[in-house]
């Protein structure tokens, strides 16, 4: 009895908090839940980031739906993914069971089963609202990573990007970049050589192979206009409730460098637009990306630093940012550092390495005198987790065994009767339904190819037979190359400088140009 008084006290002490909080479960120990001993988050925090993780099956793409319906309640919008189809229930009332009263009834909490405002979003032209980016907008490095290029063919997808900024040339979609690239390895390849350096053909080569690849994934669907505005994430409905955008992602799951890099870009634009606001009482936007591990999946350095710098400032324009996987190993220490809130739901031990990873992952939570944390992470139940959140002065709070409370949305897919319905009621639909074609880069570079071949055609009749003879270089024809090479270096090395770049490629929104994040 003693031991449950000190820990009722350390633990209410812990979650006791002066401003909002969220309410995430009830404290348990001994494998039993305190009732009314309540685990909270406090609201102010969100913005210092989080991670849900567990093997699968153990209940963390449940929690992730309760933080995402709670921040709704207090006026916070969210963006999730869903990459499983098992989160558009969020937008319909839970029908309620037996076993949800009971854990409620445990924890010490009513229920108030309800749906809540969705809007529902994708990059692959299933229901929902179409969710497209210009190819300026993504940059050469995401561009080149979503392509799996080496890094020479990365420096000459750098070149192309940077022709097109250079020369007033709209990059909008896949059409757009091929032209370019054609042009600059056909007509344009003399013009160039002077201001850019040789590209040789075998890359170029590689690099459309790999266009047409993308092509065939069915990618050229979310490269376009209108570009989605991340405003829109940000949206409350008229009872003061914050939108829950679900970005549906099942059809994409055999193609993860799509949906993760574009999920980089959202995150890099977020940052781009939104000004900086300091301590807030609560955050702007909180960002839930699943199956984290596919954004750090195969990232080069230069990527994972960017990433990692992303998550330290944009906390500072109220932005929080959750990453859900099933093992807190999948994510890089230098960015599990930064995540204050953690949701540890079970792990399982099936071999050696798991039990070694069980092991690491049991250091990453501050020390109990209550849990054996390697011990219990095995022992967790569904719905279960360790808990540990920043107080409001940046303070962890005790580790704590949690019994998570349930949703109040259905846990349920919707039919597609009720997505269509969720699609029709959307006050965004019409304005991103449109696809529009302006004139870009393929346009402007088909007239230019077609006034080339048609010089050439008037050239014909003056061919002799002689055969051509390539002209020994001058001295400064030869310079002029080597400067050509060196510039192409030069700007290879310029896109991965700063994490705010420094090419300055165009805006989707402004004539004015700006500086690229990735």
């Amino acid at each position: 009895m003693a031991i449950n008084n000190k820990f009722a006290e350390e633990i209410g002490n812990g979650y006791t908090f002066e401003g909002s909080s969220l309410i995430l479960g009830g404290a348990m120990l001994r494998d039993e839940c305190i009732t009314n001993l309540l685990v909270k988050a406090p609201l102010s925090t969100f913005n210092r980031h989080g991670m849900i993780s567990g093997a699968t099956g153990t209940g963390k793409t449940k929690s992730l739906q309760v933080l995402s319906e709670h921040l709704s309640n207090n006026g916070v919008p969210s963006l999730v993914m869903d990459i499983k189809g098992d989160l558009s229930g969020l937008a319909k009332a839970n029908a309620g069971h037996k076993k949800i009263d009971e854990r409620q009834n445990a924890i010490g909490l009513s229920y108030d089963p309800h749906g809540f405002p969705v809007e529902l979003l994708t990059l692959s032209g299933t229901t929902g609202i179409k969710l497209r980016a210009t190819l300026s907008e993504f940059g050469p490095i995401l561009f080149s990573r979503i392509l799996e290029l080496n890094d020479t063919q990365s420096s000459i997808v750098t070149v192309v990007f940077k022709f097109c900024d250079d020369n007033n040339l709209p990059l909008i979609d896949l059409e757009d970049f091929r032209k370019t690239l054609l042009w600059m390895s056909g007509e344009g390849k003399h013009e160039l050589q002077i201001q850019y350096g040789r590209i040789h053909g075998a890359s170029v080569g590689a690099i459309i192979r790999k266009l047409i690849t993308l092509e065939q994934q069915g990618a050229n669907i979310f490269f376009g206009e209108p570009s989605f505005e991340v405003d829109d994430l940000c949206r409350l409905d008229s009872n003061g409730n914050g939108y829950i955008s679900i970005l549906r992602l099942m059809d994409l799951m055999d193609r993860p460098q799509l949906f993760s890099t574009f999920m980089l870009q959202m995150l890099a634009e977020i940052y781009s637009s939104f000004p900086e606001e300091g301590d807030l009482d609560k955050p702007k936007l909180v960002l839930f990306i699943d199956e984290a591990h596919l954004i750090f999946q195969d990232a080069s350095k230069e990527l994972l630093r960017q990433i990692e710098t992303t998550v330290k400032l944009i906390r500072s324009k109220g932005i929080g940012v959750f990453f859900v996987t099933q093992n807190p190993n999948d994510i890089p220490e230098s960015v599990l550092s930064q995540l204050g809130m953690k949701v540890q739901h079970a792990l399982r031990a099936f071999t050696a390495s798991d039990r070694e990873d069980i092991q690491k992952a049991s250091k990453n939570f501050p020390i109990s005198a209550y849990y054996d944390i390697s011990e219990v992470l095995t022992r967790l139940g569904i719905g279960e987790a360790l808990v540990t959140v920043l107080n409001e002065d940046g303070r962890p709070t005790p580790l704590v065994r949690t019994m998570m409370r349930a949703p109040e949305s259905r846990m349920d897919i919707l039919s597609n009767d009720e997505l269509m319905d969720v699609e029709r009621s959307s006050d965004l639909f019409a304005k991103y339904d449109q696809i529009i074609d302006r004139e870009s880069a393929y346009e402007i570079l088909s007239e230019k190819m077609a006034e080339a071949k048609e010089e050439r055609l008037e050239q014909v009749p003056r061919k002799t037979s002689k055969r051509y003879k390539k002209p020994t270089q001058t001295y400064f024809e030869k310079t002029l190359e080597d400067a050509g090479k060196q510039i192409t270096r030069e700007v290879s090395r310029g896109i991965v400088r700063g994490i705010l770049g420094v090419l300055g490629l165009g805006n989707k929104r402004s004539s004015k140009s700006k500086g690229w994040f990735f």
